[in-house]
């Protein structure tokens, strides 16, 4: 598999000129596609060890060629409407150096950022997605005070703690075109890294990885707004973070991500990356955190049982999701069960996958709630209904 940059570099033709980027045509392509291994000359790999620090490495990385702020939530209004939301900024890069051109639009560096609200109750989920190239203050992000935008959408650091010490507060202001969110995150759990030490192997090759953290528990407060109704909403979020310049490799298809919030105060992030033929990709891996936010032993991806139980078709993309699945773990006494809160959760943006609410059971008793994110389905056309041991 190899990165497609036309569509990239179709924005970067605009770099010297006016006007705001459009979506490019002819949409449908993955977000996995995004992640192999093209051109990495001049960029710094995911390679060896490093030292992370924060809120330092909240933080853009531009020696690398991409990288991303993801944050999901399960929110509750006042009176007990379930609401889900996904904000993510991508930067990407299709140059190591900006170009030699005498223009302020001169970049190297385009963004892309997805906005969605799920409504179980309503049976709503509506999206948005947003380009613009890193010029001219359209978009990008800086270190300290912490800040990340594209366009109107922001993400900054907000209140106590907003200086360059300690987890920051974080304040989201995104909208669409007939919703949008206001929401507050305090500080929650420390910092997790995922992989060995922060480096997450994605590919086998050396270099195919990221640098990946996660702030697992963030309590989480505001407002949600769609097509007129509003909610002041409390809940919990996830940040995930990432940056690389290569990480999937030739024959993989495309990952399952599950971030599970338990009740219990524990955390769970599950890792699956597909392989060609169906199978779990031996980088693939998973992430226990208690409830004091501490990584627990290492869990061996190996000795968990995950298994799509049902599915759900688009009826726009044809793509078919396993939306249930059944999930096993070593050391707990019951398989859980993970539910989409509603089946229609894709983004049918320029690149198209599912990302939405899930819940999570054990023996018909609610356990906790979390996100799930589900790649390289849309393009497939291997038979999704195969195990995913």
């Amino acid at each position: 598999m190899r990165m497609r940059f036309g569509w990239i570099a179709a924005l970067l033709l605009l770099a010297a000129c006016g006007g705001e980027p459009e979506a490019p045509a002819g949409g449908g392509g993955d977000v996995g596609e995004l992640l192999g291994g093209g051109e990495t000359a001049g960029y710094a790999r995911a390679t060896g060890e490093r030292a992370f620090t924060f809120p330092p490495d909240h933080g853009p990385h531009p020696d690398y060629r991409q990288e991303w702020w993801y944050f999901t939530g399960n929110l509750e209004s006042e009176q007990g409407r379930r609401l889900g939301y996904q904000i993510t900024l991508f930067r990407n890069a299709v140059a190591p150096e900006a170009p030699d051109l005498d223009s302020a639009w001169a970049t190297n560096q385009v963004w892309m950022g997805h906005l969605a609200v799920t409504d179980p109750e309503g049976g709503r989920f509506v999206f948005d997605e947003r380009f613009a190239r890193g010029a001219l203050d359209q978009a990008g992000a800086r270190a300290a005070p912490f800040a990340a935008w594209l366009g109107p959408w922001r993400i900054e650091a907000a209140g106590e703690g907003a200086g360059e010490s300690g987890p920051p507060p974080f304040r989201i202001r995104a909208a669409g075109e007939d919703f949008r969110i206001d929401l507050t995150l305090e500080p929650g759990k420390p910092p997790v890294l995922h992989g060995d030490g922060g480096l997450s192997q994605k590919g086998p090759e050396a270099g195919n990885a990221s640098w990946y953290y996660s702030l697992p528990r963030l309590p989480t407060r505001g407002q949600v707004a769609i097509r007129g109704e509003q909610w002041s909403v409390t809940g919990a979020s996830w940040l995930d973070r990432e940056w690389s310049t290569s990480a999937l490799g030739e024959g993989q298809t495309g990952w399952d991500w599950f971030a599970l919030q338990l009740a219990d105060g524990r955390d769970l992030m599950i890792y699956q990356i597909r392989e060609a033929g169906g199978e779990s990709a031996p980088q693939s891996y998973a992430t226990w955190m208690d409830a004091e936010g501490e990584r627990e032993p290492a869990l061996d991806f190996t000795a968990i049982e995950l298994e799509p139980v049902a599915y759900w078709q688009s009826p726009e993309t044809g793509a078919r999701y396993p939306v249930e699945w059944r999930l096993a773990l070593p050391g707990e006494n019951e398989a859980w069960t993970v539910r989409a809160v509603q089946p229609a959760q894709e983004l049918r943006t320029f690149v198209t996958y599912w990302e939405g609410a899930v819940d999570v059971r054990a023996a018909g008793e609610a356990i906790g709630r979390g996100y799930l994110e589900m790649t390289g389905y849309a393009d497939s056309s291997a038979d999704s209904s195969r195990s995913s041991r």
